[in-house]
Parts: C-alpha cells; sequence; structure tokens
C-alpha cells in the first residue's frame, strides 16, 4: 500500500497592476513564499512580469509595461 499523500499548502497574495497604458489588471496571484525577504513587494513585481511574458507569448499580443503594482484589499 502507498504511504497517504502529503498536501501541499501554497499561498498566496493577490496584486492589482496599474500599466502604462492606464489598463489594470486586478487580483493577480504571487506566491506568498517569494515575498519573506527584505525586498517587501519587489519580488512581486518580477514574478507578474515574467507571467505577463508568458500571457503575451500565449496570446500573441505583449502587455505593456508596468507601471505600479499594489496589494489588492483582503477578502472578507
Amino acid at each position: 500500500m502507498a504511504p497517504p499523500r502529503r498536501k501541499i499548502e501554497t499561498t498566496f497574495i493577490a496584486f492589482d497592476v496599474a500599466y502604462v497604458d492606464g489598463t489594470r489588471s486586478s487580483n493577480r496571484r504571487v506566491p506568498a513564499t517569494a515575498l519573506t525577504g527584505l525586498d517587501g513587494d519587489e519580488p512581486a513585481k518580477a514574478i507578474i512580469e515574467a507571467q505577463d511574458r508568458e500571457i503575451g507569448l500565449a496570446s500573441g499580443r505583449p502587455r505593456p509595461d508596468i507601471r505600479g503594482i499594489s496589494r489588492s484589499a483582503a477578502k472578507g
């Protein structure tokens, strides 16, 4: 009999993204483990930029540059 599988607990932080062309994207998910250092939310911007590159390649339309990011309001 195989051993029981462990449930992997992953938490995410949601971010709102503002682009230079004025468009917005809400609730972009970033793993919480990426934000544990002293850099604050700066790693989130790099992760979201990488996500945008993948989205752009898949859709054939590149995403605009990011103007800024902010944490989404907590749901609750």
